[in-house]
């Protein structure tokens, strides 16, 4: 009976790792899946520069008059988009820092399926517009050189968290106020700032095409 009671403990202890160790297997492939790939990161890494390129050629030579002109008095100067781009960054950020500090989504996977693939699609047309929340519609009170400042301030930030980190981003998420969008992972909410950037370094070409636009 002794002998018994001790292969059925063993048998016991062997089943239950076993179980434990496919479980640990599983839970570490789940976080690998959450994580950047080298694409993800690559391609984000990609947008921000391209954004920033672009920016900078757009408005570092501007004039005073250039920078204010508006095309019309509900239309956006250059320098007013350029402070949206700034506030939208940091907010944005804000919602990276902010998915990452909840818990892990368990169903990250259903929730956010195909988000990326369309926030890439949407958020450089601008065949649709909406109207920016209230916290980040510019002021127009920043001079260029200011702008210039703040932005390579708010952009190296994001660079360098993009490059460097190794967090799970996709396993955490954060709904978005706009429910077309709905739930989004901390990796969409990233690439969601060049990708915003380059839509609106659409608007200020459109300031800058305009008839009456200073010379």
């Amino acid at each position: 009976m002794k002998l018994k009671a001790l292969l059925t403990a063993v048998f016991t202890f062997t089943l239950l790792s076993s179980t434990q160790g496919r479980d640990n297997s599983s839970l570490v492939q789940k976080q690998e899946e959450a994580r950047m790939t080298a694409e993800d990161r690559a391609k984000v890494v990609k947008l921000l520069h391209e954004s920033e390129k672009e920016f900078f050629e757009m408005i570092e030579n501007l004039s005073e008059a250039q920078w204010k002109y508006k095309p019309a008095p509900e239309r956006w100067s250059v320098a007013e988009v350029a402070e949206h781009i700034i506030l939208a960054e940091k907010l944005l950020f804000a919602s990276v820092e902010k998915a990452l500090a909840a818990p892990p989504n368990p169903e990250w996977q259903t929730k956010t399926a195909g988000k990326t693939e369309f926030l890439e699609r949407v958020m450089v047309s601008r065949d649709r517009r909406a109207q920016a929340p209230e916290q980040i519609q510019p002021q127009g009170k920043w001079t260029l050189a200011e702008t210039l400042s703040r932005f390579k301030e708010v952009r190296a930030r994001t660079l360098k968290f993009t490059e460097q980190t190794d967090l799970p981003l996709k396993a955490h998420t954060l709904d978005h106020p706009f429910p077309v969008f709905s739930t989004l992972n901390a990796y969409q909410w990233l690439i969601y700032i060049p990708l915003h950037h380059l839509r609106h370094n659409q608007q200020i070409a459109e300031v800058k095409a305009s008839t009456g636009f200073p010379k």
